[in-house]
């Protein structure tokens, strides 16, 4: 498929055939998409398209519709992406990429000849008016008109090299209709006037000088340049040296100093990090109109453009609303450029209303997250977070915003060592305590600085005529730069205001802010001015808004709060963004500056009825609840199935398409729904709150959120246990065991877990004690307890053939393969997995059988057959690297390695296990580490290399007891008591052989025989 913008709006297939677009509001989409080919545009910029300055409420609907129409003629073309849509196609299949690329070739190419072949098929992708037939004049404002000047300069280009190889009646021929079009392109009239003159045509020549000179008296009142006249001189001379300096003229000079369009380069990319660090940008959006802090700005320029080989940090303090974060980030955009490995971005809620701050342990988690380390490879303990941080960051040029901190202990964790690396920070507090650190102070703006602010956003000529009362309103704002951006936004959008109107209405309404004075002044009165201004629709929207759950809300959480219709609120959310009265800090998510949120609340807690207020912040729960229990479906198999009664909020939901839709939306609102839990346990609503619990224990478990995780089912389970929901209570006694057993604390997980069962088993809930059994069998294989682990699998398996649940049936089959395998009984182990597998296949799931498989291929290893071994293992990595699944490929590659070292190829072992260690750390998936540098280990013996093994089992050791894997500790001891007396002395060796047999001996498992054989050799 290809697709044309330089012209009307056209797709044509493969063999030339057109294809039809749509409408012209499908054309429109289809253009502005395809001009930022590869790049997202927002859903906000397709409006402005579509609709100018007076976009329908339903603008974002209609531009679903138009997408859905799109993707229906053109399969696969376009994407969703976080804020709007992206065409993924090639840049060759569309015209205007296509005249770049051409363009930029022609601009490097050293041969006359071969410049003006690439110069004419540049100009040959042009068919007409680009975008025509969109009936957009905001589109071909900022988009086509650009794309002309393109073409012109793509014109003069060509005419210079076509004048440099003297083909002069080619240039007339060409170039007369395009001067008839746009007269004033002076350039073109003079090649023109020049080329009939050496082409012999004088006459015409000075006829086409005099009507360019007419034309520009006539319609600018000046005469043409001064090339053009010397030019006109020169043919009524006629004279040999005249037409020499013509030629060197057009032949040199004019070629050098001709302009041409940027062109992207195809130059050799520069050396990047690493791939499993992400570099990306987090920034929020850049103020376009940044007044004042000149000073301030420039000492963060200067300190973000130092050489200094050190890291860097910055202070910026002040009182709330003094513009820290938007001074903050408007130098980190200036800044973008010198750090090229990423600009992070998180707020610490240090001070922001009914927010506990962030301690540094969950910071240091979502900072590590958004750089590319894997979740499961996070460590639990704060100081390894922030050592894992330190050395994430190490050798790279990062920019990070640590907004709204509370404390100098909440981010001297978080603090980047890299030399060239820049930390700025913003915060109510002069954080004494970092050394080395800039400081800059934040106080209110000036007289002259807030009149500057109000000239940018309004005009200087609003100011201009009324000086003293625009100096009036600015001391009743208190300088505060807060205060006046709402009060400017205000009077942009109420054109007949005038200041001495402000000042009046600021006077009327003027009273303390109760929890704020700065400098003497409320700025209460500043918001309730905005307030006032508002019609009855929009202040009872800030009102509720007032009394959200938790700090952040979308779109669709505005919706169920609001009870209307997203298209609806999106128009209300915008509005009040639109008066400063609501921030969208990201696509899709909006929030309150601290201050406006205190007053909000404030003015809900007097202006709104509490029934009301009551009744959004359920509605907001019950979506919160509804979102939750869809997107815990997607992330695995669910042990408590409950009907959520949606009937209030369903309306509201957004569909999410998969799991990976399931867990950012999880991420996005994390900390709002461990709010939504502490909503509905504080009211009394116990079953609400355990079932949203249950929905979240997943995600908090498996992206290391320990401490939501412990909170959400405390809370839940204390609102259960008062009202006697015997269920409730026991769901959340699971989850909170989960919650222990993550944090290393087993056997208070076995108590609760063990809690949990008995009032199950009171109230017949069997699938329920299923999950207590699948929960217990996970606690006593982390305890090295693996007899006992496998008899709690069994009975979840006996459970899952009882209620012919076959999903569940063939996972348990799976799990119990492994422990059969660990416990050395290789028939079961087959018997097992191979029923797995069977299961797989028939129930459509083969693809998800890659553990299966590779337990199966390691097995048959055992039993000494290495065809089946090798054709299990080699499926088993097709299926891994086919579905992405890394962490299996990890351990799949690790067998194969066993393999290739049992088969005599050594080499090929060696490189097997350096592939999973590369993998594990590309992906940041350290978990298989130690058992596969105990493999390694084994390998290096095995061909000779004593010292290279001894450190390999020497890290796996330290690795295997850092992280309590007692079986793989056992592995290591044993490998490294194996070793010769080169490598390990012999009390060494007895004394770590006597080890591996203990833990063997206490695991139960087959290793326990060899390693007592094995000292017995020694003593």
């Amino acid at each position: 498929m290809n697709f044309g913008v330089l012209g009307p709006i056209s797709a044509w297939s493969n063999g030339g055939e057109s294809v039809p677009v749509g409408g012209p509001r499908q054309r429109c989409v289809l253009g502005a998409l395809l001009v930022e080919l590869g790049k997202e545009v927002t859903v906000e910029r397709l409006i402005e398209y579509l609709w100018d300055d007076d976009p329908p409420r339903t603008a974002r609907s209609v531009i679903q519709v138009q997408i859905s129409h799109l993707r229906r003629s053109f399969p696969d073309v376009i994407q969703t992406t976080a804020g709007g849509y992206l065409a993924a196609v090639g840049p060759e299949m569309v015209d205007l990429h296509r005249f770049r690329d051409l363009v930029a070739r022609a601009g490097e190419a050293d041969d006359a000849a071969e410049e003006a072949v690439l110069w004419d098929e540049a100009l040959a992708c042009w068919r007409g008016r680009p975008f025509s037939g969109t009936g957009s004049e905001h589109l071909y404002n900022s988009v086509a008109r650009p794309l002309l000047e393109e073409r012109w300069t793509a014109w003069t280009s060509w005419v210079e090299c076509a004048f440099s190889l003297h083909r002069y009646t080619e240039i007339v021929t060409r170039v007369t209709p395009l001067v008839r079009d746009d007269p004033l392109r002076e350039r073109l009239q003079y090649y023109l006037i020049a080329a009939l003159f050496r082409s012999g045509q004088r006459a015409s020549a000075l006829a086409a000088f005099q009507e360019c000179r007419e034309y520009l008296a006539e319609e600018l009142g000046v005469d043409p340049s001064p090339e053009v006249m010397e030019l006109h001189t020169e043919i009524l001379r006629e004279t040999e040296s005249s037409a020499g300096q013509l030629a060197a003229a057009a032949g040199s000079t004019d070629r050098a100093q001709a302009v041409r369009p940027e062109s992207p380069r195809s130059d050799k990319p520069e050396q990047r990090p690493p791939a499993e660090f992400v570099a990306r940008n987090d920034l929020p959006r850049d103020i376009p109109d940044f007044t004042g802090r000149e000073q301030d700005l420039q000492r963060l320029l200067d300190l973000g453009g130092s050489d200094e080989a050190r890291a860097e940090v910055a202070v910026i303090t002040g009182p709330g609303g003094a513009g820290k974060t938007t001074l903050a980030v408007h130098g980190a955009h200036r800044l973008a450029t010198r750090f090229p490995d990423g600009l992070l971005f998180i707020d610490l809620y240090g001070y922001t209303v009914e927010q506990e701050p962030v301690p540094p342990a969950s910071a240091l988690g979502s900072l590590l997250r958004a750089v590319g380390v894997q979740p499961d490879a996070i460590p639990e303990p704060v100081e390894e977070r922030a050592a894992l941080w330190r050395a994430s960051l190490s050798g790279r040029r990062v920019l990070v915003v640590l907004d709204n901190v509370a404390n100098f202990a909440q981010i001297s964790p978080l603090l980047a060592a890299a030399p060239g690396s820049l930390t700025l920070v913003t915060s109510r507090q002069d954080l004494p305590g970092l050394s080395g650190a800039q400081y800059i102070s934040l106080g209110m703006l000036g007289p002259q600085a807030s009149l500057r602010l109000f000239a940018t956003v309004l005009g200087s000529s609003r100011v201009d005529q009324e000086p003293d009362t625009a100096r009036e309103v600015v001391r009743m704002c208190g300088g505060l730069p807060l205060a006046l951006r709402i009060v400017a936004g205000r009077m942009l959008s109420r054109p007949r205001w005038t200041f001495e109107h402000v000042r009046q209405r600021l006077s009327e309404h003027h009273r303390m802010f109760r929890e704020l004075r700065i400098e003497g002044h409320s700025v209460e009165a500043v918001f309730e001015l905005s307030y006032q201004s508002l019609n009855d629709e929009q202040r009872r929207a800030f009102l509720i808004l007032g009394v959200m759950i938790g700090s952040t809300v979308d779109l669709h959480g505005a919706a169920a709060l609001l009870d209307c219709d997203p298209p609806d609120a999106d128009d209300l959310l915008q509005e009040l963004v639109s008066v400063c009265l609501f921030d969208e800090p990201s696509v899709d998510l909006y929030r309150f500056h601290d201050l406006i949120g205190s007053y909000a609340k404030e003015k809900a807690g007097t202006d709104l009825p509490a029934e009301e207020a009551d009744a959004a912040r359920r509605r907001l729960a019950d979506h919160y609840l509804d979102m939750a229990n869809r997107a815990a479906d997607m992330m695995g198999p669910r042990s408590h199935h409950y009907e959520i009664d949606s009937g209030r909020s369903s309306r509201y939901h957004n569909e999410l398409a998969d799991r990976a839709e399931a867990t950012a939306w999880f991420e996005r609102h994390q900390d709002n729904l461990a709010a939504a839990v502490d909503f509905y346990a504080a009211a009394g609503l116990d079953e609400p709150a355990w079932q949203l619990a249950d929905s979240l224990w997943r995600h908090y478990a498996n992206h290391g959120e320990t401490e939501l995780l412990m909170s959400t089912q405390e809370k839940a389970l204390a609102a259960s246990r008062a009202k006697g929901n015997e269920r409730g209570s026991a769901a959340t006694l699971i989850g909170l065991g989960i919650a222990h057993c993550l944090a290393g604390r087993f056997q208070h997980s076995l108590d609760l877990l063990n809690e949990a069962r008995g009032i199950l088993s009171t109230i017949d809930d069997e699938r329920g004690q299923a999950r207590v059994d699948a929960s217990l069998s996970l606690v006593y294989e982390r305890m090295g307890r693996f007899h006992e682990s496998l008899s709690h699998a069994w009975k979840v398996l006996e459970y899952a053939l009882s209620v012919e649940d076959r999903q569940l049936e063939s996972l348990q089959r799976g799990n119990l393969a492994i422990a059969y395998q660990v416990l050395g009984d290789y028939d079961r182990a087959v018997e097992f997995g191979e029923a797995a597998l069977r299961i797989k296949k028939d129930e459509g799931e083969y693809d998800t059988a890659a553990g299966v498989l590779c337990t199966l291929g390691e097995v048959y290893g055992m039993r000494g057959d290495p065809d089946q071994r090798f054709h299990y293992l080699g499926e088993a990595l097709r299926l891994a690297q086919l579905t992405g699944s890394h962490r299996e490929e990890i351990y799949i590659r690790n067998g194969l390695a066993v393999a290739r070292r049992a088969s005599g190829d050594i080499d090929g072992a060696l490189e097997a296990h350096r592939a999973a260690l590369d993998l594990g750390e590309e992906i940041g998936q350290h978990s298989a580490d130690a058992e596969v540098l105990t493999q390694l280990g084994c390998t290096y013996a095995e061909a000779g290399y004593a010292e290279e093994a001894r450190k390999a089992h020497e890290e796996a050791l330290r690795l295997a007891r850092e992280r309590g894997e007692l079986h793989i500790e056992g592995k290591a001891l044993m490998g490294l008591g194996l070793l010769s007396t080169e490598a390990v002395e012999r009390e060494q060796a007895v004394e770590h052989l006597a080890g591996a047999a203990k833990l063997f001996a206490d695991l139960g498992v087959p290793e326990a025989q060899q390693a007592q054989a094995e000292l017995e050799k020694l003593v």
